[in-house]
């Protein structure tokens, strides 16, 4: 999956240098009328004063009650798969050509950190612990880290995240084949779709069930046995402390001690599902392709669908107040939720 549309030696990390090739300059996003009709990847609130928007053409919206959205300008036309805000200030955005957006004044402007188009790699993800220290990760198992709010990122590579064949072929071919062991570690790992905090867990699913987990902050990581062949996309921490993942063809399952072991959930709906949230009352929705929008009010043991009629994919969503606010290929929409759950 190669966007969110699309469905989509030893244990340390080793540091990659930077690419020094010459960059085709950054062209800003347009400015456009109807950008809250353009495909939307992601949706965030920023504490409880705004929420921002991102998604295809470098497009990054804002709006004060979830009704009216505003475009903000933008550097790029890169599609965005990812936003992240720390507090009310300071946000984070990326996506296609390994790019990495940071806005210091509430999203007002945004101003590049990282650009990258002759990777032709998107960055799926990313996620600040704090101010200061954040990660950003994407296809064939890209991974960027920052210690200083992102005025640097570093290339990083953990072996500890490839499968146990690949880690002895990287091994064989580091002393044997320098140059093969180049082309391997670029194309060993899977694509890294999502991440997720949960205290000091932080959670990262991917491509072909890869699933693994890190207490370090991504120091370190501890891959998981697959319990899955195909991707996965989103995952969660219910109110009840289940984790729920979601992924290719309405496959959802639920843990219940802290991944150790998977069972699979039964769904009335066939479609990929993009991703996986909670309200406060401990509801769990899960949004996908086909108007797909599943709702569980027993920590997911049993969802129904509130499948939406129109069958535009929902790439994500957020609660505010009795509502379900929509990021889709086809822009903002909002459903009442206690009608919607009547239905």
């Amino acid at each position: 999956m190669m966007s969110k549309i699309l469905s989509r030696l030893g244990l340390c990390c080793v540091l990659l240098p930077s690419p020094v090739l010459a960059q085709p300059e950054p062209q800003a996003a347009y400015q456009l009328p109807r950008a809250v009709n353009s495909v939307l990847t992601d949706i965030v609130p920023v504490g409880t004063k705004f929420w921002m928007a991102a998604g295809e053409r470098g497009h990054i919206l804002q709006s004060h009650d979830g009704q009216v959205w505003q475009q903000m300008p933008v550097p790029v036309q890169s599609n965005l798969n990812s936003i992240y805000f720390t507090d009310a200030t300071h946000g984070w955005a990326v996506g296609h050509d390994a790019t990495i957006l940071h806005s210091n004044d509430g999203g007002a402007s945004w101003h590049i950190q990282q650009f990258l188009p002759e990777l032709d790699k998107p960055l799926f993800d990313i996620y600040f612990k704090d101010p200061l220290q954040g990660i950003a990760v994407g296809a064939y198992g890209m991974f960027y880290r920052t210690s200083d709010a992102g005025k640097t990122w570093s290339n990083e590579f953990h072996l500890e995240l490839a499968s146990e064949d690949d880690q002895q072929l990287l091994a064989e071919l580091k002393d044997t084949d320098p140059e093969g062991f180049a082309i391997e570690m670029a194309s060993v790992l899977p694509h890294f779709n999502r991440l997720y905090a949960d205290g000091s867990t932080l959670y990262l699913v991917g491509e072909a069930g890869f699933f693994a987990k890190s207490n370090d902050f991504g120091l370190t990581w501890q891959r998981q046995s697959e319990f899955y062949n195909g991707s996965l996309f989103g995952i969660t921490r219910t109110k009840a402390l289940s984790l729920i993942a979601v992924g290719l063809r309405g496959h959802v399952f639920r843990s219940t001690d802290q991944g150790l072991s998977w069972q699979q959930v039964a769904v009335p709906s066939p479609s990929t599902l993009n991703s996986v949230i909670n309200d406060d009352q401990g509801g769990i929705y899960l949004l996908g392709n086909a108007g797909t929008l599943l709702f569980s009010d027993d920590d997911g043991q049993t969802f129904t669908a509130m499948n939406q009629q129109d069958g535009k994919a929902i790439l994500n969503a957020v609660v505010i107040a009795d509502q379900l606010v929509l990021a889709t290929e086809t822009g903002i929409k909002t459903i009442q939720l206690k009608e919607s759950k009547a239905l």
